[in-house]
């Protein structure tokens, strides 16, 4: 008699699973605990909120790196998770229009006569008066150099992944974690050297607040990217992946590559364009 339990098709029917409802509580006690906070109480409720979170989201990955482990990720299933990873990259790449927007409807629009708080807050120029920019050619600069080239690696290491060379594969995903790191590290330090950070006078604020949101944003994103790698190594480490199943890997080398482009928007519009009075003052 045939197997009860034989698939005859190529979907996952995935198995009764906790995480979402656990990841749905935790979530609610995270934005309770938040609220809590921000109105002096104790963070312990949020901090609580965000283990569990965090606790979620490992098991639950787990159980998909399980799953494909398994032979459950077929070809029309695995072709599904990367629709998926793909339309979560553009729900991003809107994300970061929202920054880029703020950004130049700021710079560009300094001094409209029905805007007299925004020609205030910039003095109609942009830069605004009196804000001590980065200069785009030292720290961005390098970041940016450090950036292109983790893009080379994580390549060279899905190149030696297709090829079946193990040590490729892992040396080339220790050298992207380890430039990811160093971005976060140079970012890091200029950070704490922008003169306009705190400085609320004649502009610093707006021109503070489109800076820092939109990158950092990026940098959160190089984190999480870098996260994302340090699993993907030690899941290499341990054998896993190979030059006909690899979702997982490419899953995060896609994201690389999207926060690798992003950047070089940032550069060009914000620290070079945005940053040397490019903006045609308005009268």
């Amino acid at each position: 008699m045939a197997d009860a339990h034989a698939k005859n098709h190529d979907y996952h029917l995935v198995d009764p699973s906790p995480w979402p409802f656990v990841g749905s509580i935790s979530a609610f006690v995270l934005a309770v605990g938040a609220v809590l906070w921000m109105h002096g109480s104790n963070p312990a409720v949020m901090l609580l909120g965000l283990a569990g979170v965090l606790y979620t989201m490992f098991m639950w990955w787990r159980d998909v790196i399980l799953e494909g482990q398994k032979g459950d990720h077929t070809g029309v299933v695995s072709l599904h998770m990367r629709y998926g990873m793909l339309m979560f990259i553009a729900s991003e790449v809107m994300f970061f229009v929202a920054w880029f927007w703020a950004f130049f409807d700021a710079s560009l629009f300094t001094g409209e006569a029905m805007q007299a708080s925004r020609y205030a807050a910039t003095g109609g120029v942009w830069p605004p008066k009196g804000v001590e920019v980065l200069d785009p050619w030292h720290l961005p600069l390098v970041n940016t150099m450090i950036l292109l080239t983790s893009g080379t690696t994580v390549t060279w290491a899905h190149h030696a992944l297709l090829n079946n060379d193990r040590k490729g594969l892992k040396m080339g995903l220790l050298a992207t974690v380890l430039l990811g790191l160093l971005f976060t590290f140079v970012q890091a330090y200029e950070y704490g050297h922008a003169a306009f950070a705190f400085n609320r006078d004649n502009g610093g604020n707006i021109y503070g607040s489109t800076f820092f949101m939109a990158t950092g944003f990026h940098g959160f994103h190089v984190v999480i990217g870098t996260i994302f790698l340090i699993v993907c190594l030690i899941r290499a480490s341990n054998g896993h992946f190979n030059p006909k199943g690899h979702f997982g890997f490419e899953a995060a080398a896609w994201y690389w590559h999207f926060v690798d482009v992003v950047w070089l928007f940032l550069f060009a519009a914000i620290y070079i364009w945005g940053s040397h009075g490019a903006v045609i003052p308005h009268d």
